[in-house]
């Protein structure tokens, strides 16, 4: 066979030549092509090809001797896939290659690097199997790269072992389980200049959210070091999301990054782990103008290939230069079906033994194995719970009959992540103790259903899972928005009809996110209580101003949400907390008084123009204009709480516009809550000065009927669907529709109550904002009633 059939440069490559060199080299090839002009840099290098591959297994009886070693396996039986793996692995690095080949690949290692003007370039032997990367069946990771190689000598031995690599047992494994040929595949190798990524950074970059599929976000990944790391879950990445409509970073989480990875001088262990120095842990791994640099080339290859997409890169720490070094289709949520709202929910809760971060949004139950070494998988048994410190591909073939699995280490796309989600198997990684508080026999649960943070109940509980089919669904006349607490549930929650949010909360965003007292944060130095002060130095680290933290973190939650709804209004209600809420905050003790009954007390508007507690309104207030003018989510509406009086409204319209938020300006518009019988009797003063009402009927039936909602003892007395409590509402409804303002109202009883849903849209209500779980039926019943109000 000619040599020039064993080699092919990536100038020469595109994505048609996939059955040739495999769809890692094609995809390198394509873009190292067609993209460049756009400004995408990606390193030269070339690829061994099928044709190599098949010449090595035929003219060396490799193929002959491989099948006898394979003849008869079953994958369930790890020991076995285990010896046999073992077996064909020794084989063929054993294996001589033939002088043609030989010569073949040195030749063009020559040339790669003469082009770079450097002797024995070093570079990055990677490995693509002509199957791999395929919309449906995901290759990631199966077969092994070799990173750092210089010289004739090592770059033949590691192409070796990259070929070699076709037959790990979770190679073999997977092939069987997707039904494919192992002769049927064939191994190319790609040898690439190496980045010198240990000097600097590298990390991973999909062009849809990994955990929903929403698509108007790249999600940007990095560590220190190689990107290793990542993959094999011991360094938790810092996390950028990019809003592609805007083209800006909507959030950052900066994780602490102890370890990184560098190049090693031993030949024989290319690579090894070092500390990070303490002042660099809590920084980003990469600046903000590179993560967008990051985002547009991201966008660009999604759009040029017309597919979401899962992209590796690397920043060269020698040039400060950022390199593409992979790009493969995203293989999970660009092929599922979207008109089906699938949702997990647990039908009953326990103690909390553990959490980390949640990957996918299933449930899953079972006795835990915990296994902390890849020598013990053979004792693992179908519908198990994996408990273990953290996997790498080794570990796929228990992976996939586990019912779920729960790492110490890791972040969203490390290995067990990666494997997790393919598998659609419920996974919690980055517990940091799991391993710890769970034993080997316990009962237990992970709920990857609850938000971002995936959690780990003692015993198993019952779940159930409800499918609702969105294909045939109406559109009511009246606008039906969402009440959405946490930016966890966003962009899941996106994907159901809705007209947009009609309350988000800067409650839980403030709990969840921040933890700590606005007060103690713009009073940080003079704080006394010391542990409180130690646990906030701690949660900010890296912020110098104690302020900024409130703020940026403040405006990411809203960005979320926001994004997740865009270009629909959502609408953010200022805090809301209570005294005996706020006190709860770190360091809240020493700002909030004790109240007897903090339900009608020192809460909503009376708070943020009151002198002690202005300071912290007027963060919120830079929050909301950060997202609106920095991020461009125009989108974000605000509203007013718990507002008692006219000149309540009016001092507060007065800071808000001191602080950059006036109404009509930008499209910025202004709601207030109706929640207190007296929003209700001067709703005509009120619409002067706001753009809309949002009905909160918890609190107005609370003030209407006299009963504190938090009292189990008068609890039999609260309810929504009191006929005085409906009289106020339908006053409300006609007096904002007199006033030309909007109405809609965002409290719990339409969702709680379809037939108190039927009597709002009587009302003519402009918009229902409902939780997400009581969409569907709420819109049914809301059409019902409006055909029979307008019957065609």
């Amino acid at each position: 066979m000619p040599e020039n059939n064993f080699i092919k440069f990536f100038k020469d490559t595109t994505i048609k030549d996939v059955p040739i060199v495999g769809g890692k080299n094609a995809s390198l090839g394509e873009m190292y092509q067609k993209l460049s002009d756009q400004g995408i840099k990606v390193p030269n290098g070339f690829a061994t090809t099928a044709d190599a591959y098949n010449y090595l297994l035929e003219q060396t009886q490799l193929k002959q001797n491989i099948k006898k070693l394979l003849d008869g396996l079953n994958t369930r039986d790890v020991t076995d896939l285990g010896k046999r793996g073992a077996a064909v692995r020794k084989l063929i690095v054993a294996t001589e290659f033939p002088d043609d080949l030989k010569q073949a690949i040195a030749s063009a290692y020559k040339e790669l690097s003469d082009f770079y003007k450097t002797e024995n370039l070093h570079v990055a032997v990677r490995s693509s199997a002509t199957a791999e990367d395929l919309p449906d069946a995901s290759f990631a990771g199966q077969q092994e790269t070799f990173l750092n190689i210089s010289g004739e000598a090592e770059l033949l031995i590691a192409v070796k072992k990259c070929i070699a690599s076709l037959f790990t047992n979770r190679a073999i494994s997977y092939r069987v389980d997707k039904g494919f040929d192992h002769f049927k595949i064939s191994l190319s190798v790609g040898v690439q200049k190496m980045i010198r990524s240990d000097l600097a950074a590298s990390g991973v970059t999909f062009t849809i959210d990994t955990e929903s599929g929403f698509a108007n976000t790249v999600l940007v990944s990095s560590i220190y070091g190689l990107g290793e790391n990542i993959v094999q879950g011991k360094v938790d990445p810092d996390e950028f999301y990019v809003f592609k409509p805007t083209n800006t970073i909507i959030s950052h989480s900066v994780s602490r990054k102890k370890i990184k990875m560098i190049y090693s001088a031993n030949p024989s262990k290319p690579v090894k782990d070092v500390p990070v120095p303490a002042v660099d842990q809590h920084k980003q791994s990469i600046t903000d103008k590179q993560v967008l640099q990051l985002a547009d080339w991201a966008m660009k290859i999604e759009k040029h290939y017309g597919r979401a997409m899962d992209i590796e890169w690397a920043l060269d720490g020698r040039e400060n230069q950022l390199y593409i070094i992979q790009a493969r289709p995203e293989t999970i949520h660009s092929v599922r079906d979207y008109s089906v709202i699938e949702e997990y929910v647990l039908e009953k809760k326990s103690k909390i033994i553990s959490s980390g971060r949640s990957v996918g949004n299933r449930v899953g139950a079972g006795v835990a194995n915990r296994i902390m070494d890849i020598k013990g998988i053979a004792k693992f048994k179908p519908g198990q719970v994996l408990v273990t410190d953290m996997t790498d591909p080794d570990w796929e073939p228990i992976m996939k009959i586990a019912s779920a699995i729960v790492t110490d280490k890791g972040g969203r796309t490390c290995h067990a992540a990666i494997v997790s989600r393919e598998l659609g198997i419920p996974c919690v990684v980055g517990t940091g103790d799991v391993s710890r508080q769970v034993k080997t026999g316990q009962a237990i649960t992970v709920s990857c259903a609850e938000g971002d943070l995936g959690l780990v109940y003692e015993g198993q509980l019952p779940f159930k899972i409800n499918k609702t089919s969105i294909k045939n669904l109406g559109k009511p006349k009246t606008k039906i928005m969402m009440n959405i607490g946490s930016p966890d549930i966003a962009f899941q929650s996106s994907f159901i009809p809705n007209d947009g949010v009609g309350l988000a909360r800067e409650e839980f965003i403030i709990n969840d996110r921040i933890k700590i007292h606005p007060l103690a944060l713009i009073n940080y130095d003079k704080l006394k209580n010391k542990p409180a002060k130690k646990k906030i130095g701690e949660l900010t680290a890296g912020y110098k101003d104690k302020k900024q933290y409130f703020i940026d973190k403040l405006a990411e939650g809203m960005a979320i949400i926001a994004a997740a709804f865009y270009p629909k209004d959502v609408i953010i209600r200022f805090s809301d907390f209570k005294t005996n809420e706020y006190a709860n905050l770190i360091g809240g003790t020493e700002y909030e008084p004790l109240e007897g009954n903090p339900m009608i007390g020192w809460r909503g508007a009376s708070r943020y123009y009151s002198p002690q507690f202005k300071p912290a309104f007027e963060l919120e207030c830079a929050a909301i204009k950060k997202v609106r003018e920095q991020m461009k989510l125009v989108n974000l509406k605000a509203m007013v709480p718990f507002c008692r009086t006219i000149k309540e409204a009016e001092q507060v319209i007065k800071i808000m516009a001191d602080n950059g938020l006036k109404r009509g300006v930008s499209g910025f518009e202004l709601y207030c809550m109706v929640e207190i019988p007296a929003n209700v009797i001067l709703a005509e003063e009120f619409a002067k000065l706001f753009d809309g009402f949002s009905i909160g009927s918890n609190d107005l039936t609370q003030l209407t009927l006299g009963v504190d909602r938090d009292s189990a003892l008068v609890s039999q007395v609260y309810d929504e669907n009191n006929q005085a409590v409906k009289t106020l509402i339908k006053h409300a409804i006609a007096k904002a529709k007199a006033a030309k303002v909007k109405i809609g109202i965002c409290g719990q009883a339409p969702s709680d109550f379809p037939e108190f849903a039927q009597f709002l849209v009587e009302q003519g209500i402009d918009s229902i904002s409902l939780n997400p779980d009581t969409v569907i039926k709420t819109t049914l019943a809301i059409l019902e009633t409006e055909k029979k109000l307008r019957p065609l």
